[in-house]
């Protein structure tokens, strides 16, 4: 009698068990999470927050303050009324802009630079952060690293002097020539050479830091996945290609839409510093442009409207890049909200 009620109960509770279960193909329902308040959110992170409040308040005193200093685009500005006393011509400093030759000549400029920047000089740290990567002495790797990322620390005027005692009229590479009866030439005022020397510059003096970026990208990977890739009889391109290159690929997204973002931006001290050895026609940017347009000639309503032209732009290749980014199921600056 106690063996068949203990069955019994058996079944019973096995049933119940059963009848409580979720029916296959159904997902159980789940727990509904409390939203926290805003206070419980500000105790949580409050050392997060009050590390990053420095920063934050330069942001808005350096960044976003001065953006109401864009008002002067519709205004014949003049520094001694103010703002308030300028008078307003609405979109007279656009129309001006927009017809103006000179103006079309920096922007055509600085997108030839971007793009060719983009081909040639982009690549470059990717490239030796790899090769970096490969070697397989650490103190090697170190030394060379240090000396690569040494010249970010220079400042234009030294990077520019370098070169010009390097490959100038008078400098070193051209005194060698001389010395064994060859045809000097002066890479530093040649226009047609002009786009080849500053993304040589450009890479001498910051491919050392986009290196650094990579090689800690490429210290997330884990190196089961090489020896994975090995024992399957895979070769150095094929651990390069199915494990290196897409471990690289969120950073190299990333900075790619930074890059878009500063485009138009494409260095301006180290172009000012050779305007006059090569010419405006061939190192005027939209940067130089409202410099000479805005600080010298006294037109700042004009170059305020061409700062903020250039402004809005980069923020639409950014937007424009980052909606890409999410399209291949890349993060990229932003998640999706």
């Amino acid at each position: 009698m106690s063996s068949s009620s203990t069955s019994m109960d058996a079944a019973d509770s096995t049933t119940g068990d059963f009848a409580r279960r979720p029916r296959r193909g159904r997902r159980a329902p789940a727990a509904p999470t409390r939203k926290l308040s805003a206070w419980t959110r500000f105790k949580r992170d409050r050392s997060l927050i009050l590390m990053t409040l420095p920063a934050v308040l330069l942001l808005l005193l350096f960044a976003y303050l001065p953006m109401a200093g864009n008002i002067a685009a519709w205004q014949d500005y003049r520094p001694a009324r103010g703002f308030r006393g300028s008078a307003f011509i609405a979109w007279d400093n656009f129309e001006r802009m927009f017809t103006n030759e000179r103006f079309a000549l920096a922007v055509k400029n600085t997108l030839i630079i971007t793009g060719f920047q983009l081909v040639f000089y982009f690549p470059v740290p990717i490239i030796l952060a790899l090769l970096l990567n490969s070697v397989l002495s650490t103190k090697v790797r170190t030394f060379i690293q240090s000396v690569v990322y040494l010249p970010h620390f220079f400042s234009w005027v030294i990077v520019v002097t370098v070169f010009q005692q390097m490959f100038g009229g008078a400098g070193l590479v051209n005194r060698v020539l001389l010395q064994n009866g060859r045809q000097p030439f002066d890479l530093m005022t040649n226009p047609d050479t002009f786009l080849i020397l500053i993304t040589s510059q450009s890479i001498w003096k910051d491919a050392g830091w986009g290196i650094i970026i990579f090689l800690a990208a490429l210290s997330t990977v884990d190196p089961a996945l090489h020896e994975a890739v090995a024992i399957d009889g895979g070769n150095w391109w094929r651990r390069m290609w199915h494990v290196t290159l897409p471990a690289l690929r969120p950073v190299v997204i990333l900075l790619l839409i930074l890059r878009l973002g500063d485009a138009l931006s494409v260095g301006f001290e180290q172009l000012i510093l050779q305007r006059a050895a090569v010419g405006a026609d061939t190192s005027e940017v939209i940067d130089t442009f409202v410099y000479y347009q805005g600080v010298i000639a006294g037109d700042w309503g004009f170059a305020t409207a061409a700062g903020l032209v250039k402004g809005v732009v980069g923020l639409m290749l950014v937007l424009g890049a980052n909606k890409l980014a999410h399209m291949v199921g890349e993060a990229g600056v932003y998640q999706k909200a």
